[in-house]
């Protein structure tokens, strides 16, 4: 004779607090992109896939809850996608129609994304590696909001050990007795020492629906905006080119997250000014035991204005 089984987790919580985020992390499934001609692109990516819990509900039901996600997402990601934030909307749209007790989903997407490359100097073609990132909330009875964007590495020069070491060699021309326009035009020239870190730099931009921006383009703008680009193929004068590159356009940490904040407005024209844009920078001290970090979350309506001087 068959019997229901209990299900614990409809039952109320000794604690009837409600919590925003109970999901899953680490879900691996292969995405592919697709493109206008040729293959798509295969990606191995790992979601995060999380719905609200409200306070009466003492649980998600884990088991049953991986089975519809797995189900979800195979579902949306069995064929090529051409948008990956919008395949993250609707597995997010589905999990809230699936769940008559939450108010939200959230879906977010990770996977490593080879670009191809080309060294600076010997120009040899070379491949690099990036962080794709997507991510959609499904919020009941508000439009789906999409996120795309990506997180790169390069290199930062300090601007104020440069300067000290600046100083110092200043001093010991002079005492040389080389002429002031002479010390002058020599600075000017080869950029003095200065401690350099790895950067790590994360753009995303967020908005109701299509974001309204490539992936590439935000992978650019992190990538120009720290001190110089960094390659993983790289000849003795590729070598020269991004130290000398990154030690004439020493920056900070906080100058880099303002860098992408002005390239984001010069060249991402059609996304809409209520779209929320995120810029991090985080830079891997190598003389201190301590990181660097800097951020702005900010509308683009706010950025426009702030960079335009308004």
């Amino acid at each position: 004779m068959s019997h229901e089984l209990p299900d614990p987790q409809a039952t109320e919580p000794d604690v009837t607090v409600g919590l925003e985020r109970v999901g899953v992390t680490g879900v691996e499934k292969l995405v592919k992109i697709g493109r206008p001609t040729g293959r798509p692109l295969v990606l191995m990516a790992e979601f995060e896939v999380y719905v609200d819990l409200p306070r009466k509900r003492k649980g998600l039901d884990m088991s049953r809850n991986m089975e519809v996600i797995d189900e979800t997402l195979e579902d949306a990601v069995s064929e090529p996608v051409y948008r990956v934030e919008e395949m993250c909307g609707e597995v997010a749209e589905r999990l809230l129609k699936k769940h008559e007790y939450t108010t939200k989903a959230m879906v977010k997407m990770e996977a490593e994304y080879m670009i191809r490359d080309e060294t600076p100097a010997t120009e040899r073609s070379a491949q690099g590696r990036v962080d794709f990132i997507a991510s959609a909330t499904a919020n009941e009875g508000k439009e789906t909001r999409e996120e795309i964007g990506a997180r790169v590495d390069g290199m930062t020069v300090c601007p104020c050990s440069q300067g000290m070491m600046e100083e110092r060699a200043r001093e010991k021309l002079e005492d040389l007795s080389v002429e002031p326009d002479s010390v002058n035009e020599f600075l000017a020239e080869v950029p003095q020492a200065g401690h350099s870190q790895r950067g790590h730099a994360t753009l995303t931009v967020t908005a109701p629906g299509d974001p309204e921006v490539d992936f590439r383009d935000l992978v650019e703008i992190a990538r120009d905006a720290m001190s110089a680009r960094i390659y993983n193929m790289a000849k003795r004068p590729d070598e020269d080119h991004m130290t000398y590159q990154a030690h004439v356009n020493a920056r900070f940490v906080e100058d880099c997250v303002r860098s992408m904040a002005e390239q984001v407005v010069d060249t991402c024209d059609a996304v809409d000014d209520n779209a929320i844009i995120t810029m991090k920078q985080e830079n891997e001290e190598s003389i201190h035991q301590h990181d660097a970090h800097a951020e702005r979350i900010a509308t683009m309506a706010d950025l426009r204005g702030e960079v335009n001087g308004q």
